[in-house]
């Protein structure tokens, strides 16, 4: 398999498994009715709806500010598209498809409910005080784990070969 086409299928992965798993916990499981899922001492289940991007920033629920959004979400994954089609070496070509499968994946939920379905809850408590990470899906994992073998590629992995 060439890397443009594991890159494509890493993307398709990514974006099925992303929209089976909100869809399943939105529809199949009822997580809003269930409220906060207990999984283990330090994950839950707990439906968030994210109106912004990153972490909560921008938080905007206006229709222009979605249009917004949505508008830099489809140049990012254009850009990162072109990207992987250029890519020289087969991790980074996996890594950018992971990246734009949870990209997409946002954006479908964006486009489907005006804000991105996130679900899992990391959380600690230490001394008595409870900390959380933020609430995030299975895009944002793609995007992360994405961005880190991009890092990894590019600073820890093999060199391309040159062209004569």
């Amino acid at each position: 398999m060439t890397p443009l086409r594991a890159g494509i299928l890493s993307a398709l992965v990514t974006l099925v498994a992303d929209q089976a798993s909100k869809f399943w916990l939105l529809k199949g499981f009822d997580l809003a009715r269930k409220g906060v899922v207990k999984v283990t001492p330090f994950f839950d289940l707990v439906l968030a709806w994210n109106i912004g991007i990153s972490f909560g920033w921008l938080q905007n629920d206006g229709q222009a500010a979605q249009f917004a959004l949505m508008a830099v979400k489809v140049l990012a994954v254009i850009a990162l598209a072109i990207w992987m089609a250029r890519s020289q070496t087969r991790l980074a070509t996996l890594a950018l498809g992971l990246i734009i499968g949870g990209a997409i994946g946002n954006g479908i939920d964006r486009l489907a409910y005006g804000a991105v379905v996130d679900f899992a809850l990391f959380h600690v408590e230490i001394a008595g005080n409870t900390y959380n990470w933020y609430i995030f899906n299975l895009a944002d994992v793609a995007i992360v784990a994405g961005v880190a073998a991009l890092l990894y590629d590019s600073f820890l992995g093999v060199p391309a070969a040159k062209a004569p």
